[in-house]
Formats: structure tokens, sequence, C-alpha cells
């Protein structure tokens, strides 16, 4: 069973998460290692944890969502937890689309004001260009 567990730093590593991203995990109680004097030790429990909570995320969920939907599976079980998560997503999709919707006219307005800058510049140094061609 020794071996199926991870110390701190093979936590730390398997995730590619800081210390003391990990350290805050725990102190948020989103992780509970097991303890031995000041060792920490995680177990597969975890580590599924761990997983979920960087896909969530990825996904762009805030943490105390993430902490909440952790907490489903503990009092309700697995089929509460994956009704909760739909919903989550659904939401969470919504978002995005209006986001990436928002990030689209950016860049669109972006674009065009480099475009029209760009031409700005250009045409003051059309003057200077004949110039020395002549």
């Amino acid at each position: 069973m020794e071996e199926d567990r991870l110390n701190f730093k093979e936590m730390c590593a398997t995730f590619d998460v800081t210390p003391r991203t990990l350290r805050y995990y725990e102190y948020i109680e989103l992780l509970q290692p097991d303890r031995e004097g000041r060792a920490r030790f995680y177990g597969a429990r975890e580590r599924a944890r761990m997983a979920l909570i960087l896909n969530g995320r990825k996904y762009g969920f805030p943490l105390e969502v993430i902490r909440q939907w952790l907490l489903i599976y503990e009092k309700e079980g697995t089929e509460s937890q994956m009704r909760a998560w739909v919903n989550l997503a659904d939401e969470q999709l919504a978002e995005l689309t209006e986001q990436r919707a928002q990030l689209d006219v950016a860049i669109k307005d972006l674009e065009r004001s480099r475009d029209e800058t760009a031409s700005y510049l250009a045409e003051l140094d059309a003057p200077e260009t004949a110039e020395k061609a002549s």
C-alpha cells in the first residue's frame, strides 16, 4: 500500500504544480493527505481529486465551485456529482462561449486599429521613400 502513495515532492512533480499551490489546496480543504509527522502522503483518492481540480481550473471554474462540486460526491455520491457536473459544465460552456464572442470582437477591433495605424504610417513614409528614389 505504501507504494500507492506519493509524497509531497512526488505529488508536485506528478501534477506539475508548485509546492505553494499544493499547500493552498490543502489549506482550503480541497485535498486532505495522510500525515505521518511532518510528512504528507497522497493516496489514490487525493490524486483523483487533484486531477479533477486541475481539469476544473483548466475549464475556468473557480476553486470554490470545484470545492462544492467535490463535496457533493462525499455527501450524495457519484450520480449526484455527475448531475451537478452536467449543470456546471452547461453554465461554464455558456460563459466561455460569451467570452469567446467578446474576444472575437476585441481581436477584430485591435486588427482594425493596427491596420489603420500601419496605413497612416505608410502614408507618412511614402514622401520619404519618393525623395530617396529621386
